[in-house]
């Protein structure tokens, strides 16, 4: 796939001018966003991405495009798993909702960067080095075997990770929101306020958040374009799903157990790969290995859309019927 860098660069300006838009339209004056208008804006994220997808498609070609709807869908899935973490983070915090959204573009910001940087770093790897396929697909296992095991519930608490523990024991800091400011001034005092405790603790997960999704979509595609672009557009829009679904991922009682079999079911795909492109030399004397067929492009994906179709009905049929 030969992407040239004013596409690169035009790409990206694409993306900047969309999050950009998205403070002025929706952040820069704070509140809480009707169903209406969140509903409206993530159809229109959703729509852009595939208008995107198609037009990929016809340049680049059939398997291409369907590696990228393939990333687009699961990225977009973990998405929406996360955002269960950022319900439960905004909670802890008691966050106004008229000033989420500042804290969910933030978020956005800070993965869309943190990812790049591990595209990039992920990219150098698997162009020189075959053997990173047997680590991806062993951290996907374990991975999958994690979120297996995790249950999301109303209650659940949140848990201060090392950053926010120094920042709220080092950071002089107000108990008290100021708007959206991440400082103010206390009895002559600059003191940072609950929102930057917030931004830290968001900025945090999103470590965690793309040590998960940059694996599984290499998994599906070794095109580091693809992987950008499928990453940027799921998390374009996110703000507005995230008050779209509000209630709604309570009942999604079974998404982190279907995302769970995707990731395995990716972790399995990256260890056929690793092992047809083997040369370490404990393995088959440094020799490739082919005792199963790698899994085409267009069967992961029929397998991560059935999946979430399946686990997106048994979930809201569970939760009527509770």
């Amino acid at each position: 796939m030969d992407v040239p860098v004013w596409v690169w660069g035009a790409t990206i300006a694409g993306i900047l001018a969309l999050l950009i838009f998205d403070f002025f339209a929706h952040v820069r004056t704070p509140h809480a966003p009707s169903l209406k208008e969140a509903g409206g804006w993530s159809i229109f994220y959703v729509v852009l991405a595939i208008i995107f997808g198609i037009g990929l498609w016809m340049v680049w070609g059939h398997d291409h495009g369907i590696e990228y709807f393939a990333g687009y869908i699961t990225e977009k899935s973990l998405s929406v798993d996360n955002l269960f973490v950022f319900v439960i983070i905004m909670a802890s915090f008691n966050v106004p909702a008229e000033y989420q959204q500042k804290v969910l573009l933030v978020g956005v910001v800070i993965a869309l960067i943190l990812r790049t940087i591990f595209i990039a770093l992920g990219a150098a790897a698997i162009e020189n080095f075959s053997w990173v396929f047997y680590i991806f697909g062993i951290f996907l296992l374990y991975t999958a075997w994690s979120l297996a095991r995790t249950k999301h519930d109303e209650d659940e608490q949140y848990e201060p990770n090392i950053m926010v523990r120094l920042a709220q024991k080092y950071l002089p800091a107000t108990e008290e929101y100021d708007g959206t400011r991440l400082t103010t001034i206390k009895n002559g005092k600059r003191l940072i306020t609950p929102m930057l405790i917030v931004m830290i603790a968001i900025g945090a997960t999103d470590i965690l958040f793309a040590l998960d999704s940059i694996p599984a979509i290499y998994g599906l595609t070794k095109e580091p374009y693809i992987v950008f672009t499928a990453n940027a557009f799921a998390l374009l829009g996110l703000i507005q799903l995230y008050f779209l679904l509000g209630g709604l991922l309570d009942r999604l009682v079974y998404l982190s157990l279907g995302l769970a079999v995707i990731l395995g079911f990716i972790g399995i795909k990256l260890m056929i790969h690793a092992l047809h492109t083997n040369e370490l030399p404990f393995i088959n004397g440094g020799q490739e290995v082919h005792l199963v067929p790698e899994i085409p492009i267009w069967l992961s994906l029929s397998v991560i859309v059935g999946i979430l179709v399946v686990t997106t009905v048994a979930s809201l049929m569970s939760s009527k019927s509770k």
